[in-house]
């Protein structure tokens, strides 16, 4: 009997949290992100950096940072791009900062051993976050 009750309670708790369960969320695509305006203007300061159009990347960066990136790799990447700007325009504190602040976004943030040896914002980047 209590073998019984039991196997009944449980198939009711079963049940009852059965109905509890939440569909899992639908995955999100690359699609989907870039739609967002703060990883379309990341996408932008990217592209513009490598185009050397520096003012311009500046300004999409700090947009993406603004707007809000979902990723805290993508702050990063937004703080690294900046600080390689900054560090180029002899705007060293700047340079410091953004660093600092890609660390902070993301903990394991670092520079490939190429970036670290870059003869501007290498050093920079040394003293900052060693």
């Amino acid at each position: 009997m209590i073998k019984t009750f039991l196997l009944a309670l449980s198939a009711a708790a079963l049940a009852f949290t059965a109905g509890c369960v939440q569909p899992p969320a639908a995955p999100v695509g690359l699609l989907d992100v870039i739609a967002r305006p703060a990883e379309k203007a990341l996408l932008a300061g990217i592209r513009a950096y490598e185009d050397g159009q520096y003012v311009e990347s500046e300004r999409q960066f700090n947009a993406a940072l603004q707007a809000g990136l979902a990723s805290a790799k993508d702050v990063a990447a937004a703080h690294k791009h900046l600080a390689f700007i900054y560090c180029t325009s002899n705007r060293t504190p700047l340079c410091e900062n953004a660093f600092r602040e890609a660390r902070q976004a993301d903990p394991a943030f670092t520079l490939s051993r190429s970036e670290q040896g870059h003869p501007v914002w290498g050093p920079v980047y040394k003293r900052v976050l060693p």
